[in-house]
């Protein structure tokens, strides 16, 4: 299996950034863990749920169109 570029973007740092938050708190805050949203956080992750997604967007009052971009 060969390693193609991703095309899927998460600007997961650049809004923690703007709000001033952590991973671990964006964790403590979404229940989901820091392992997985570092992941999420490095384009390792191989898929996002809703159900991961959903919190995400709504700790951070942000638009999926704000945490993904396709290129």
């Amino acid at each position: 299996m060969t390693d193609t570029p991703r095309k899927m973007r998460v600007h997961l740092d650049k809004l923690l950034q703007e709000k001033g938050m952590t991973l671990k708190e964006l964790s403590d805050k979404t229940g989901i863990s820091t392992v997985n949203l570092g992941k999420l956080k490095n384009g390792r992750a191989r898929g996002a749920f809703w159900s991961t997604l959903e919190p995400v967007l709504e700790v951070l009052e942000c638009q999926p169109g704000d945490l993904l971009s396709y290129e």
